[in-house]
């Protein structure tokens, strides 16, 4: 205070030596001098927009008025703002300007509008408001011509910030406005006073006064040269309670001494009302009351860097009642017996004793004692809290501004003894806790569940730092849940920031997952011509959040479990929550009539919730689980022909929407299927009735896929098939290929079909080409399908198609004569045949010629003939086969195997 008043004065002087030594028409001048002087005498930063003097604004005053004045800080509080203010105004006789340097000029008002100051003290105790330069050019003998003769001065609606990192104290005082009249010119005067604010205190992270409002009406008597204050005349208002003062306070150079007391100017039970913040407590003027409340106290001794002031304060109160006249309930037999006290000075030695404090709402009692000790260091609690309350009770008697009201009947019986440290480090072996708690036919419901949730019964025992929930019985919505199990951080979770810990078994007859997804509203203005504007709910997305205080671990057990449009039979399995992450351990449940293993997570800590899970699926009925999961749909649309029985094992991990289901695009993993029976409807399939049309050998609703296994892979918003083979009945297929999630698809078929499915005339062709062996040749037919499933395009390779069969035909015959020759080769060798016959390909056993010269080569046109002749052949037999293969029942197929 010493220092603030040494600053304030010091500025306003300098102010005034430059006033003395410029002409005021000089403002410009007056302006750079003003800065310069003040950065050279303050070790920070100051400035300010303008300086303005006035000769007639306060006339016949001379009015100086400097603007947006700011301090800033150098180091080591380099470029924080240590003060502000948009004006400071000092009004003095227009004569003041024209005394000489050596005659003391005179201030008689100084006001302060809308500042702001910020103080700070770091963790080492280091200030950032001792900015003072120390002024080493002054001798002893000089006498300074000027003083700081205040008769009045105002700070309005200005707001002080006071955080001490060191004590752990923050102070912040808004709308702060006070005003003084005195003479500062007289060693000893009087000082008439009024003060009021709203003041917020934060003590060691704990909050004891949110914007509560304070205000003085004193007067003092100042002995400016001991620096002694001393209350005359004073009232003081804490929200509704009233309070005097006697005592002084003493600015020593090293320390401030004081003794205050005070107490309540009457004992009316009005007094503890006002206490409470009048936001909470309301009018309190037509409340009906009997008994006292009294407070009263003392503070006294010295305060400095070691040591506060020592205290004794008391709080009384005796058979009292209330009664709020529009509310039905009355509060009775409130007694308080409350003390603080410090005896020593020492800040960690203050403590509060509860001797006694009851009350009773009808037939409901409670009541609380105990000790809170060691306040500002590792805080001592010794608590106990016995009795039973109806809480619907608690709003009716008191007028509490609560979303929820309170219901439920809340029973305790609980003894705790722990320190604050013990709590922080989760060292529970040092807290010694016993009793029990219970709470019965409790409701709760807000905006941000979409459910009221209904507690039938919850019981809790206290053993040390672990609580015991041996019953919990819940029901919300569709969902029951009783469970039972142990919270190992009970005190911890409602002293400190820590998470909720614990272990549950849960059991459920029937869960809805679907009972925990909020629905977003956005308002969307709606207009009508002869109406105004209204504003109706718009559905929004609905979105699940995983609680971030929770770490759990919950050993499930349910009947049913409803998510979405699912139900899910038998689910069991762990779910383990923390840091806003849900992982499934183990979980198996039974659905489309099979069953399915997980294990995972999901976590919502990110603004995109994301997931990974493996997947078990067993003996799913394929049909039921294509219509009930969209991932089915697209993983695999050709499903939906399908009846039968499905194995799979899934690996998947992605990004979730807000109501956690899989965005398709973004999924990333693996699967192997294996179908375990299944037919084919192919009517059911776009894709799978255009082939059956186009391929009249096959008759797709007469193929049995079991025992079929493929491998699928997610990237990038498409699902590839890895090439895999299957046998249809001699019929040897060949997939591979890809489809995205959004239908187009880009697949490959190759189909090996045996000339024995070909019909009788393909095989007769087959006959007359090259004997009946070759009837068992296997025709090669590449198809390409792509398109999408609903309109997909099929593409016969039909030129691979005939040059396959073709050169498969001429290697079929090369064969068959390079055999003959050899044969023929054989018989010459035995003796059976004559080596001047010639040979004939068509009869390996002729022996003997009439002529030698038949075995001549014939000439290259005429084996060219011979052999262009057996192509083309060749080449009208292979289409006829593939015209074979592509006819159906309802259009017969030329002979390129084209449709007519």
């Amino acid at each position: 205070m010493k220092k603030a008043f040494k600053i304030l004065g010091f500025i306003v002087l300098t102010v005034i030596i430059l006033l003395v030594i410029a002409p005021f028409v000089f403002e410009s001048q007056l302006k750079d001098l003003v800065k310069k002087t003040m950065n050279d005498n303050l070790n920070a930063q100051v400035d300010f927009a303008d300086i303005d003097l006035s000769m007639f604004r306060s006339f016949p005053k001379a009015t100086l008025i400097i603007e947006d004045l700011s301090i800033i800080n150098n180091e080591p509080f380099k470029g924080d703002t240590l003060a502000t203010g948009e004006e400071v105004i000092l009004q003095m006789s227009i004569k003041e300007l024209f005394k000489s340097s050596k005659e003391p000029k005179k201030i008689d008002e100084l006001k302060i509008n809308n500042a702001y100051v910020n103080i700070l003290v770091d963790s080492l105790g280091v200030t950032n408001y001792d900015i003072a330069i120390a002024d080493t050019t002054a001798s002893a003998g000089t006498s300074n011509p000027f003083s700081l003769d205040l008769k009045h001065y105002e700070i309005n609606n200005s707001r002080i910030k006071y955080n001490d990192l060191s004590a752990k104290i923050a102070l912040d005082v808004e709308n702060f406005n006070h005003e003084g009249s005195g003479d500062f010119s007289m060693d000893t005067s009087e000082l008439d006073t009024y003060s009021e604010a709203l003041v917020s205190l934060d003590y060691d992270g704990v909050n004891y006064l949110n914007k509560n409002y304070v205000s003085l009406d004193a007067v003092f008597q100042m002995d400016l040269e001991k620096l002694r204050y001393t209350f005359l005349e004073n009232e003081a208002m804490i929200n509704q309670l009233p309070l005097t003062f006697d005592g002084y306070v003493q600015v020593n150079d090293d320390n401030t001494e004081m003794d205050l007391s005070f107490k309540t100017p009457s004992s009316d039970f009005k007094n503890f009302l006002a206490v409470i913040p009048q936001t909470y407590a309301k009018n309190i003027e037509n409340v009906e009351t009997q008994g006292d409340f009294v407070v009263n106290g003392r503070i006294f001794g010295k305060s400095d860097d070691t040591f506060i002031p020592k205290m004794e304060i008391k709080i009384n109160s005796s058979n009292a009642a209330f009664k709020y006249p529009d509310l039905p309930k009355k509060v009775q037999d409130v007694n308080l017996d409350m003390e603080i006290l410090n005896n020593t000075g020492i800040a960690e030695e203050t403590y509060l004793n509860i001797n006694k404090a009851t009350f009773r709402i009808d037939e409901d009692r409670f009541s609380m004692l105990g000790k809170i000790s060691n306040l500002t260091e590792n805080m001592l609690i010794d608590l106990a809290l016995k009795g039973t309350i109806n809480l619907a009770n608690l709003s009716k008697a008191y007028p509490l501004n609560l979303e929820q009201d309170l219901n439920g009947i809340l029973t305790a019986d609980v003894k705790t003894k722990f320190d604050m440290n013990s709590i922080e480090k989760e060292q529970y072996q040092n807290v010694n806790s016993n009793g029990t708690a219970s709470i019965r036919n409790f409701s709760y419901s807000s905006p941000e569940i979409p459910n009221e949730v209904k507690i039938a019964q919850a019981n809790m025992k206290f053993d040390q730092g672990n609580v015991s929930v041996p019953n919990l019985q819940l029901t919300t919505g569709k969902t029951d849940v009783t469970a039972s199990g142990n919270i190992q951080n009970f005190m911890g979770f409602l002293f400190t920031d820590q998470l909720l810990k614990g272990n549950f078994q849960v059991k459920s007859n029937t869960f809805s997952i679907n009972n925990f997804m909020v629905a977003e509203v956005e308002e969307t203005p709606k207009t009508d011509q002869n109406k105004a504007e209204t504003k109706t709910p718009k559905p929004g997305k609905e979105a699940v959040k995983i609680p971030s205080f929770l770490d759990v671990e919950l050993n499930f057990d349910a009947a049913t479990v409803l998510y979405d449009n699912l139900e899910l039979k038998n689910a069991k399995g762990t779910l383990i929550i923390k840091d806003e992450t849900a992982r499934l351990q183990n979980v198996t449940t039974n659905i489309f009539n099979g069953s399915i293993g997980a294990n995972g997570l999901v976590s919502t800590k990110n603004a995109t919730p994301v997931f990974e899970m493996d997947l078990d699926l067993n003996s799913l009925d394929i049909a039921s689980s294509f219509n009930g999961m969209e991932l089915m749909q697209n993983l695999a649309p050709l499903a939906k022909a399908l009846e039968g029985k499905l194995k799979s094992t899934l690996n998947l991990k992605g990004n979730l929407n807000e109501d956690l289901t899989p965005q398709l695009s973004s999924l990333a993993g693996n699967a192997l299927a294996e179908i375990l029976t299944a037919k084919l409807n192919p009517q059911k399939a776009a894709l799978l009735s255009k082939l059956d049309t186009q391929l009249g050998f096959l008759d797709f609703s007469k193929i049995d896929l079991s025992d079929l296994k493929t491998k699928l892979t997610f990237r990038d918003g498409k699902v590839e098939i890895a090439p895999f083979d299957f046998d249809l009945k001699g019929i040897h297929f060949q997939v591979a290929g890809s489809h995205g999630f959004d239908m187009d698809m880009d697949y490959q078929l190759s189909l090996d079909v045996p000339a024995k499915y070909l019909g009788s005339d393909v095989g007769g062709s087959l006959g007359k080409l090259s004997g009946e062996d070759i009837q068992n040749m296997v025709v090669t037919l590449p198809i390409g399908i792509t398109g999408n499933f609903q309109s997909p395009q099929i593409k016969l390779n039909m030129e691979q198609a005939v040059n396959s069969l073709t050169q498969k035909i001429v290697d079929q015959q090369k064969r068959k004569l390079e055999d003959k020759a050899v044969n023929a080769i054989n018989e010459i060798l035995q003796g059976k045949r004559d080596p001047k016959k010639p040979f004939n390909k068509n009869d390996s056993t002729a022996v003997g010629s009439k002529s030698t010269d038949t075995i001549k080569k014939p000439a290259s046109t005429k084996q060219d003939s011979i052999k262009t002749t057996q192509q083309k052949q060749v080449q009208e037999t292979a289409r006829n086969i593939l015209g074979g293969i592509l006819k159906n029942n309802k259009k017969p197929t030329d002979t390129t195997g084209q449709k007519q």
